[in-house]
């Protein structure tokens, strides 16, 4: 027996250019736009929880004191332009 999983409409007003971008990306993977909205709803979300989990991770690091310096940090990309950049600073 297959079950079926449960849905709900989301509405959203889109600028005109935008749909017009899904409309066209549904033609050519032969697709629906629901289908092309899904995806790009998971994707958009899995991405924001990842972002979410990174910056969770860094203020724990933050709170335990395992930061680096501005100033190092700012030293080694200014030094990646030279013929000598400095190491990843720790």
């Amino acid at each position: 027996m297959a079950t079926t999983a449960k849905t709900r409409s989301v509405t959203a007003h889109v600028p005109v250019e935008l749909a017009e971008r899904v409309d066209e990306i549904a033609d050519r993977l032969d697709r629906s736009k629901n289908w092309i909205v899904k995806q790009a709803l998971a994707a958009w979300l899995d991405q924001e929880e990842e972002r979410n989990r990174l910056t969770r991770e860094a203020l724990t690091d933050v709170d335990a004191g395992r930061v680096i310096d501005h100033q190092a940090v700012q030293a080694w990309a200014d030094s990646l332009s030279t013929d000598t950049p400095l190491p990843v600073p720790r």
